[in-house]
C-alpha cells in the first residue's frame, strides 16, 4: 500500500515538474518551490497532449456595466493600461508605438514576467492586480497571459492538473475574478488571446487555454482578440517569417519559437490599438478646436 501511494506521489512530482520546465520561464517559477508538492495534493493524471476541445461555459458572474471608451475620451484622458506576463511586455511596447500620436491616451505597463493565473502561490496576480489599480487607476485594461500556465492549479486543499475539467473550471473562475475586479473599478477589458507557437505540444496546450479564455469573453461580454490567425502561415501553422501587407517576408518571431520580434509585437498589436481606437471614436475626424475671431 506505501509502495503504491509513493509511486502515486512520484508520478505526480514528475508531472508538475514537467509542466514547469514546458513553461518559457520555467527556471524563474523553480526557484520557488510550490505547495502543489506537499502531501495534501491529489488530482487526476494529466492529458499528455491536452486537445483543444469545446469548453463548457459555466454561468458568468454579475459584473457591472463601464463606461463607453468614447465618453471616458471626451472628458480627459484615456489611460489604457497592459497587464499579463512576459508576451505582454512586447504587446505593450506595440501598443504604445501604435498609440504614441494619439492627443490624450496615454499606454501604462503593468505587466510582470514569470506569472500567470496557475501559480497564484508564487505571484497572486488578483491580489497584485488589485494594488496596481489602487496605485494607479486606468480606464482600459489590456490583458494577455497564459505563456507560463500550462501547469497544475491549487485550489486550496485540490492540485487540478493542467488540461482536466478541474483546471479548466478553476482557470475560468480566475478570469472571471480579475474581470470582476476590473469592471468593479469601472474598466474597459479587453483580452488578447495567445499566438501560435513554434513546439506541438506547447501549441496544443496554449490553444487550450486560448479556448478556456474565449469561452470566458464570450460569457461575460468581454471582447476577445485572437492572434493565431495573424501568427500562422496561409496553412494555419507557425513560422517564424510572415509576410507584411505588401509582399514581404519579415522575421516575426524570436529564438525560443514563443515570443515575437519586435515586428511581430507590432504586428499583434495592431489590431488591439485598432479597436480601441474604434470604440474610442479615434478613427473618425475629429472636430477642430473652435478658433475666436481677432477683435
Amino acid at each position: 500500500m506505501r509502495a503504491g501511494i509513493n509511486a502515486l506521489t512520484a508520478t505526480f512530482v514528475v508531472g508538475v515538474l514537467a509542466g514547469l520546465v514546458l513553461t518559457p520561464d520555467g527556471r524563474a517559477w523553480l526557484r520557488n518551490p510550490t505547495v502543489m508538492l506537499g502531501d495534501r495534493a491529489a488530482a487526476s493524471a494529466p492529458p499528455t497532449a491536452p486537445a483543444v476541445a469545446p469548453v463548457a461555459v459555466p454561468p458568468a458572474p454579475a459584473i457591472a456595466t463601464v463606461t463607453p471608451l468614447s465618453a471616458r475620451l471626451a472628458k480627459g484622458p484615456l489611460r489604457i493600461g497592459v497587464f499579463g506576463d512576459s508576451m505582454a511586455e512586447g504587446l505593450y511596447t506595440g501598443l504604445y508605438r501604435d498609440l504614441q500620436d494619439q492627443p490624450n491616451v496615454s499606454v501604462l505597463k503593468f505587466s510582470q514576467v514569470s506569472t500567470g493565473l496557475s501559480r497564484f502561490d508564487y505571484v497572486n496576480i488578483q491580489a497584485k492586480t488589485q494594488r496596481q489599480l489602487d496605485d494607479q487607476p486606468v480606464d482600459v485594461a489590456i490583458m494577455l497571459f497564459g505563456t507560463n500556465d500550462a501547469q497544475g492549479i491549487d485550489t486550496g486543499g485540490q492540485v487540478h492538473m493542467f488540461g482536466t475539467d478541474g483546471w479548466k473550471a478553476a482557470y475560468a473562475k480566475r478570469i472571471d475574478d480579475l474581470v470582476v475586479l476590473m469592471r468593479s473599478r469601472d474598466v474597459a477589458v479587453y483580452w488578447v488571446g495567445l499566438p501560435r507557437m513554434k513546439r506541438d505540444t506547447f501549441d496544443a496546450r496554449m490553444m487550450l487555454i486560448n479556448a478556456v479564455v474565449e469561452a470566458r469573453m464570450k460569457a461575460l461580454g468581454v471582447p476577445y482578440i485572437e492572434t493565431v490567425d495573424l501568427t500562422a502561415n496561409s496553412d494555419g501553422e507557425y513560422e517564424a517569417y510572415l509576410p507584411t501587407e505588401t509582399g514581404r517576408r519579415i522575421l516575426m518571431r524570436a529564438n525560443d519559437g514563443i515570443h515575437m520580434s519586435t515586428a511581430g509585437y507590432l504586428r499583434i498589436s495592431a489590431p488591439v490599438a485598432a479597436r480601441l481606437k474604434r470604440d474610442a471614436g479615434l478613427d473618425r475626424p475629429q472636430p477642430s478646436p473652435a478658433v475666436t475671431p481677432a477683435a
